[in-house]
């Protein structure tokens, strides 16, 4: 069962099929994270991301270490302030 919203959507972006080298946009993150979780529900990104981490653990590892970044400057970027000019 998922602890956080955060959780749920890191899980989403996981199972999804954005790729590091794409480098997508958070416009794009978003996007394939509401879609994942309109595919799968959050229990459903939960069970994809465990059988991940259990038949190959060192890619699940790196992978999730870049949803993780990926979030966490998504996140940073909502909460600086925009100055006008």
């Amino acid at each position: 069962m998922m602890s956080t919203v955060g959780d749920l959507a890191a899980e989403a972006l996981f199972v999804s099929h954005l790729q590091p080298s794409e480098q997508p946009s958070r416009e794009t993150v978003a996007e394939a994270v509401t879609a994942m979780i309109l595919r799968h529900g959050s229990d459903g990104c939960a069970a994809v991301v465990a059988e991940e981490f259990g038949d190959h653990p060192e890619s699940a590892v790196r992978r999730m270490s870049w949803v993780r970044r990926e979030l966490g400057a998504a996140m940073a970027a909502q909460r600086s302030p925009h100055f006008a000019s």
